[in-house]
């Protein structure tokens, strides 16, 4: 099994995850911040990674540091388990609708750190939670994951299904970009040999 566990203690947040790769889907969720909580289920079950987070962030300032660490520490986790990359696809897309909104995600187990965020949110909340809080967290994860990654919100009116969209495509990218590819062997999927 590709998994790890890793935690975070700053004078800000605690955060625990657990994940793993080769999972069904299961996901257990604590973040304190609820939308984001419903945002990190969607990579679990459309990612079928198991996936468990607890934090506990300075909410009574704002969510920032709490969903910006817990990318950080999920991009840790997913560095960890994904090891060297050998017999990976490496590269993982996904198109994802949800009613009026169509995102787009690629992904790129590049080794790189690298975020192409165009997504236009139609409103500044959705319920309490900062639309801004949805770049931060995936620029935590690719800093820390080392992967390249280009989120696109090709149309949407609604600010919560615009960002339900993202976070869907980015999970069936990833689910795409971190399967076994039998063609490739033991073989990294690059020609510096390693990523």
């Amino acid at each position: 099994m590709r998994s790890a566990q890793v935690s975070r203690k700053t004078l800000e947040t605690r955060v625990s995850v657990r994940l793993n790769l080769d999972g069904t889907g299961q996901g257990r969720l604590a973040t304190g911040v609820p939308f984001l909580d419903h945002m990190l289920e969607q990579i679990s079950r459309h990612g079928l990674i198991d996936l468990d987070i607890e934090a506990e962030g300075d909410l009574h300032i704002d969510a920032h540091h709490t969903v910006e660490d817990i990318g950080i520490t999920l991009g840790q986790a997913l560095a960890q388990a994904l090891g060297s990359k050998q017999g990976l696809r490496r590269y993982g897309h996904a198109y994802v609708p949800l009613d009026e909104a169509l995102s787009r995600v690629v992904v790129d187990l590049s080794g790189r750190p690298g975020l192409h965020f165009d997504v236009p949110f139609t409103r500044p909340l959705i319920g309490g939670f900062d639309v801004d809080l949805v770049r931060e967290f995936f620029q935590g994860l690719v800093n820390h994951a080392l992967l390249t990654l280009h989120v696109d919100n090709l149309r949407g009116e609604n600010a919560h299904h615009q960002a339900e969209t993202v976070f869907k495509a980015f999970a069936r990218a990833l689910r795409m970009a971190v399967e076994e590819d039998p063609r490739a062997g033991s073989h990294v999927p690059s020609t510096k040999g390693s990523l």
